[in-house]
C-alpha cells in the first residue's frame, strides 16, 4: 500500500496560519509525528483537540512529564503501535530520559530501572491498556505516590493515548514515513 488507508490531507492546501505552524512545529520536533498530523487535518476540530490536548496534558499538566513519557510508550507497546513506539520526547530527553529507560516497560514490575513512582503509573497504564481488574491495594498504591488530580490527569492521558496509537497502528503510518507526507507551504 503507497498511502495509508485515510490519505493525508492535503496539506500545501492549508491556508491556517496556526496549522500550519503547528504542523512545522511537529515536522521540526517530530512528536507527535507530521503523519498523523496530516490524518487529523481533514478535520480541523479533531486536529485542534488533540494539538490542545498534546500540550495542556502531556507537555504540561501537574504531573511529571517523564512518567506521562514513559505511560504513553508503555501504550505504544502494549498496542503493537510502531509508529508511535518509535517517537520520543524532546522534553522527556531534557529532563534526563534516556533510550535504555524504554527497553523494560512491558516487564516494568520486575524491573530495576523504575522508581516506585514511575512502576505506580506503569501499573495504570497497564490497568487501562489490558483492561485489568482494581481493588483496594491497587489504589492505595497509586495514591501513595499521586494526588487525586493527578491521576485524573494520568488517566484521562492514558486513555486518550491509548485511542489515539490504537487508531494510528491501524493505519499503518509506519510504513508511511514523514518523506511521503504532503510537504507544507513552507517547506
Amino acid at each position: 500500500m503507497s498511502q495509508p488507508p485515510i490519505k493525508y490531507a492535503d496539506l500545501s492546501a492549508i491556508t491556517d496560519p496556526r496549522m500550519l505552524d503547528e504542523l512545522a512545529r511537529a515536522r521540526r520536533e517530530g512528536t507527535p509525528r507530521v503523519e498523523s498530523h496530516a490524518i487529523r487535518a481533514h478535520v480541523p476540530a479533531v486536529f485542534w483537540s488533540f494539538v490542545n490536548t498534546w500540550n495542556d496534558v502531556f507537555r504540561q499538566g501537574g504531573v511529571d512529564h517523564g512518567i506521562k513519557e514513559l505511560c504513553r510508550v508503555y501504550v505504544s507497546k502494549s498496542v503493537n503501535c510502531v509508529y508511535c513506539g518509535t517517537q520520543r520526547s524532546a522534553l522527556a530527553a531534557k529532563a534526563g530520559l534516556r533510550e535504555d529507560d524504554y527497553r523494560q516497560l512491558l516487564e516494568f514490575e520486575r524491573s530495576e530501572a523504575y522508581d516506585e513512582r514511575q512502576k505506580a503509573a506503569l501499573s495504570l497504564a497497564e490497568a487501562i491498556a489490558w483492561h485489568r481488574d482494581t481493588d483496594e491495594a491497587f489504589w492505595q498504591r497509586l495514591h501513595q505516590y499521586f494526588s487525586d488530580a493527578e491521576l485524573v490527569e494520568l488517566g484521562y492521558f492514558i486513555g486518550f493515548t491509548l485511542g489515539q496509537q490504537s487508531f494510528n497502528r491501524i493505519l499503518s503510518l509506519d510504513a508511511h514515513p514523514v518523506e511521503t507526507a504532503p510537504k507544507l507551504k513552507t517547506d
